[in-house]
């Protein structure tokens, strides 16, 4: 899957996107789809390869290491620091706090649409979650 090269010092959350703080269980990047973990009330790097952990909460705004505050964006328009395609749909990626499109989604990763582009540098986040495995493609 082909993930977005996020330039996290360029990540910015816009007006009218909503946001929530939360403490990280890992070291969190600028830009990096976050999800949170029951067992110790923590957010990590969201990843397509398990249910669990694609079930992303926000994207990260800032960087953060194990223990710290983080802060995520949960909904709404993000420069998220790239360059993104208007109109595709962007997704969490096989890769532990990686941003992808979804057209680049393989069988067997767990779908949760992030948000769609619109402009080349903006994703409007609208989380959805599936829980569902992507299926082969006859």
């Amino acid at each position: 899957m082909a993930n977005l090269t996020v330039t996290a010092a360029s990540v910015e959350a816009l007006p009218t996107s909503a946001q929530k703080t939360g403490i990280a269980g890992e070291t969190i990047t600028a830009g990096q789809p976050l999800y949170y973990s029951a067992a110790d009330q923590r957010y990590y790097k969201a990843s397509s390869t398990t249910a669990t952990t694609a079930n992303a909460a926000g994207i990260a705004l800032n960087g953060a290491a194990a223990a710290q505050p983080i802060a995520m964006l949960t909904a709404g328009p993000i420069d998220i620091g790239a360059t993104v395609t208007v109109g595709e749909v962007y997704v969490v990626s096989d890769t532990a706090g990686s941003i992808a499109a979804e057209i680049d989604s393989l069988e067997g990763e767990f779908i949760t649409v992030l948000g769609v582009g619109v402009t080349t540098a903006n994703i409007n986040v609208a989380i959805n979650a599936s829980g569902i495995a992507h299926a082969a493609i006859a």
